[in-house]
C-alpha cells in the first residue's frame, strides 16, 4: 500500500495492518539478529518499520503491546554472557527524502525553541554490527554488541583479536571511564576473499558482508574471529566520566587521536547542505570499499544533544537518511497463512529465493486477502518484488508476459491452526480465527511473547521449545512455566535433544526469572497496546506490583479518580487506559496474573537516577505558556529528575507549574489545594 492508502485506512484496517507488521518485523528481527541470516534487505526492513510508524501516527490509540516502535531491534544470543550498557544503545529513526529530513530538523528546533540553522555532522551509515567498547583510565576493559539496547553479548575476547583495529590502550590523555561506540564491518574485498575460502573448503557462503562480520565477531571460539579480517569505524559515545568535547565533530577528532579509525567521509555541514551531501555520498556508494545504506546526520552541539534527549527507542538529535532500494523478479511458490496471538490470519508469500542487492529474499508479506485479490496473485506467478516502498518486501505486481498460475487464490475461511471458523466482520480487512484460547496458535503465541527477550527472557525457552511443551500438555498459561516445568526436569532431560545438563540449565534459567522487574512483568502479559515504553511508564508511575494491580482494578470503574489518573499519564492516554481497564475487568485475566504473581518476586520500579531531587516521585502537571523552555523540554527534564508528568489535574497531583495564560488546570489545582509554582520557582526547585 502507498502512503495515500495509509491515509485512507479505516480503524479496523489499521488495526489489522499493525498486527501484521508486528509479526513480520519480529520474524525478521529473529532472522537478522539471532541467526545472522536475514531474508530481506535493511532497506526493506526499514520501510516496514516506517509503515508501522506512519499508521501509529495516524491511529495513536491502536499502538500494540508488541509494537516495533517501542523496541530496539536485536537480542543477545544465549551462547555469550551478557554485559549491560551504562547508557542504552538505541536505534535511529529514518528519513527517506528531503522533506522527511527537513521535518526532523524542524522537530528538533521546535523542541529547543531554536531559530538558527543547525550545524550537523554527516557520517556514512555502515552496514555492520554495532559495538560498545568500555575503557577505564584509557585501557580496554570489555566490549559488547548492542543486543536489545540495554544489554548485549560479551564479545571481549573476540574484540581483543582485532589487533590494530580495537586499541588495547588509548593514545594520550583519556577520561577515567568512557564507552566508545562504533560499527564492526567487513570490507567488500575481505568479504570476497572469505567467500572464496568458504567455497574452496566446501562450506556455506555468506550472503553479504554484514552477515560475515556479525558471524565473525559472534564466534564462541575467538580463534575463528582472529581468522576473519574485521574492520571498525568509531563514531559515538555512551557513558563518559568527564567532558571530552563540546561538539560531535570535536569528539570524532578525539577518537582519531586515541587511535580509532573514523570514517574519512564524515563532514560538518549546515542542515541546508544535507541533500547535496546525500547525493554526493550516494554517487560514491558503489565505489566505496565497504557497504553503506545511507547517511547518519547528528546535531553537532553536544549540549543541544543532551537537551534533546530521546523519545521511545531513538534520539531526537540524530536521524538516518536511507538510500532507495531495488526491485527483483522471482516466482511465487506458495501462499502460507500465519495465525497471530490475536487470531488474525495473515498471508505470507513464499518466494523462489532471489538475491536482491546482496540479500537473499525468500518471503514477502501480502497484507490481507483484499491485496491478494486486487493484484490477482496466484501460486506459480512470476512477480516483481519491490525493495523500496511501504511494505517489506512488497509484491508490486505480476509479470504478465510470464506464464500465470492456473487457479485464483481462495482465502481460507477455516483457521489452519485449530479448524475453527475464520470470520471477517463487515467493514474490516482482517479475517480472524474464532477459536480464541482453544486455538493453539494464539495460546502458543502468547506464551512465546511471555518468554521473549524483552519480557521474561528465559534462556532455553524459544518458539520451538514452547511449541513442544505445549503439545505435550505441560503448558496452558504463564504460571505453568514456573509450576510445571521445574517439576518435570527429569522428564525434560530424557527428551530428544536435551539431556541432564540442558534440563538443569533450563530449570536454573526459570528459577532466575522468579525475580522480575515490574516493567518486564507488565510487558510480558501481552496486554493490547502495552509495549515496552508504556510498560516502563506504568511501572515508574505506580512503583510496585501491588499498587499497580489495585489501581488497575479501581480504574475499571468509569469516572473514578484512578481511571482519570491512569488516562492522564503522559504517554498513556484514555484509549490505552480503556484497554487496561478492559483487561482487568475480565476476571479470568485477573486470575491468570494472580496465579503468575504467586510464583514470582516482582521488583518495585527502579528509583529514578535523580532520587535526591526534590521532585522525585512527585506527580506534576504543566499548564500555560512557558517562556524559558519549551513544553517538551520541560516534561523531559521533569522526568529525568524522577517526576511523573501527567496531563490532567487530580487529587493525586502534587505540583502544578503554571506559565503565562494558565487556565482551567490552574483553577482546579487551586480548588483542590494543590501546590502551584511559577516557571521561575520550578526552575529554582529543580536546579534548572
Amino acid at each position: 500500500m502507498s502512503d495515500s492508502e495509509v491515509a485512507t485506512l479505516t480503524e479496523e484496517q489499521a488495526k489489522a495492518e499493525l498486527a501484521r507488521l508486528a509479526m513480520e518485523i519480529a520474524y525478521h528481527d529473529r532472522a537478522y539478529y539471532r541467526n545472522d541470516a536475514p531474508e530481506i534487505s535493511d532497506a526493506d526492513y526499514d520501510a516496514l518499520r516506517r509503515r508501522n510508524l506512519d499508521i501509529e501516527a495516524r491511529f495513536p490509540a491502536l499502538v500494540r503491546s508488541d509494537s516495533p516502535s517501542n523496541k530496539v531491534s536485536g537480542s543477545a544470543d544465549t551462547g555469550f554472557s551478557k554485559l549491560r550498557h551504562r547508557v542504552p544503545m538505541l536505534s535511529l529513526d529514518n528519513a527517506f527524502d528531503p522533506e522527511e529530513f527537513a521535518e526532523f530538523c524542524a522537530r528538533a528546533k521546535r523542541f529547543l525553541g531554536w531559530t538558527e540553522p543547525l550545524a550537523i555532522v554527516a557520517e556514512p551509515k555502515i552496514d555492520g554490527l554495532s559495538i560498545n567498547l568500555t575503557y577505564e583510565d584509557g585501557v580496554f576493559i570489555h566490549g559488547a554488541t548492542r543486543g536489545d539496547g540495554q544489554e548485549g553479548e560479551d564479545v571481549t575476547a573476540n574484540l581483543r583479536t582485532m589487533k590494530g583495529v580495537v586499541p588495547e590502550r588509548l593514545t594520550g590523555a583519556a577520561p577515567r571511564l568512557i564507552e566508545i561506540r562504533g560499527e564492526v564491518f567487513m570490507t567488500k574485498a575481505d568479504f570476497l576473499a572469505l567467500n572464496e575460502a568458504q567455497a574452496a573448503a566446501g562450506q556455506k557462503l555468506f550472503a553479504n558482508p554484514r552477515n560475515a562480520a556479525a558471524g565473525g565477531l559472534r564466534q564462541l571460539d575467538a580463534r575463528i574471529t582472529a581468522s576473519r579480517r574485521l574492520s571498525l569505524f568509531a563514531y559515538a559515545m555512551g557513558e563518559v566520566s568527564e567532558p571530552v568535547a563540546e561538539t560531535h565533530a570535536g569528539y570524532l577528532e578525539r577518537l582519531r587521536g586515541w587511535g580509532f579509525t573514523v570514517n574519512p567521509l564524515s563532514k560538518t555541514i549546515s542542515e541546508d547542505e544535507a541533500a547535496a551531501f546525500q547525493a554526493e555520498v550516494g554517487a560514491q556508494r558503489s565505489a566505496l570499499p565497504y557497504d553503506i545504506d545511507g547517511v547518519v546526520y547528528k546535531i553537532d552541539d553536544l549540549a543541544l544533544q543532551r537537551r534533546l534527549g530521546f523519545v521511545g527507542r531513538a534520539p531526537r538529535w540524530a536521524i538516518a537518511w536511507k538510500f532507495p532500494a531495488e526491485q527483483a523478479t522471482t516466482v511465487l511458490r506458495e501462499i502460507r497463512i500465519q495465525v497471530g496471538r490475536t487470531g488474525a490470519l495473515t498471508p505470507v508469500a513464499e518466494l523462489e529465493p532471489v538475491n536482491v542487492g546482496g540479500v537473499l529474499v525468500a518471503r514477502a508479506t501480502l497484507h490481507n486477502e483484499d491485496e491478494i485479490a486486487r493484484k490477482d496473485l496466484r501460486v506459480g506467478d512470476t512477480v516483481i518484488v519491490q525493495r523500496a516502498g511501504d511494505v517489506i518486501p512488497q509484491i508490486v505486481s505480476v509479470v504478465p508476459e510470464r506464464p500465470r498460475g492456473e487457479e485464483p487464490y481462495r482465502y481460507p475461511d477455516i483457521c489452519p491452526a485449530c479448524g475453527s471458523h475464520a470470520v471477517r466482520p463487515p467493514g474490516e480487512v482482517v479475517r480472524r480465527c474464532t477459536g480464541g484460547l482453544i486455538c493453539p496458535a494464539q495460546r502458543v503465541e502468547r506464551l512465546i511473547h511471555f518468554v521473549s527477550r524483552n519480557a521474561f527472557d528465559i534462556d532455553g525457552l524459544g518458539e520451538k521449545t514452547i511449541q513442544e511443551f505445549y503439545a505435550e500438555g505441560w503448558l496452558h498459561g504463564p504460571a505453568d512455566l514456573f509450576r510445571e516445568l521445574p517439576a518435570r526436569e527429569a522428564e525434560i532431560a530424557e527428551r530428544e535433544g536435551w539431556g541432564k545438563l540442558s534440563a538443569r540449565n533450563l530449570a536454573r534459567a526459570i528459577a532466575a526469572r522468579r525475580t522480575i522487574s515490574l516493567e518486564r512483568f507488565i510487558f510480558a502479559l501481552g496486554i493490547r497496546r502495552i509495549g515496552e515504553a508504556n510498560a516502563k511508564l506504568l511501572a515508574r508511575h505506580y512503583g510496585s506490583y501491588g499498587n499497580w494491580r489495585a489501581q488497575m482494578l479501581a480504574a475499571t470503574t468509569i469516572g473514578s479518580d484512578e481511571r482519570l489518573a491512569l488516562g492522564s499519564i503522559l504517554g498513556i492516554g484514555p484509549a490505552i487506559a480503556e484497554e487496561l481497564a478492559d483487561f482487568f475487568g475480565e476476571p479470568r485475566n485477573v486470575t491468570i496474573i494472580d496465579a503468575l504473581a504467586a510464583e514470582l518476586t516482582i521488583e518495585d520500579a527502579a528509583v529514578a537516577e535523580a532520587s535526591d531531587s526534590p521532585v522525585a516521585g512527585k506527580t506534576v502537571v504543566f499548564t500555560g505558556t512557558l517562556e524559558t523552555m519549551t513544553r517538551p523540554e520541560a516534561k523531559a527534564r521533569a522526568e529525568s529528575l524522577g517526576a511523573k508528568v501527567t496531563d490532567s489535574v487530580s487529587k493525586k497531583t502534587d505540583i502544578v507549574i503554571v506559565g503565562a495564560d494558565a487556565g482551567s488546570k490552574a483553577r482546579k489545582a487551586a480548588e483542590l489545594g494543590i501546590r502551584i509554582v511559577s516557571e521561575v520557582e520550578w526552575r529554582e526547585l529543580t536546579g534548572g
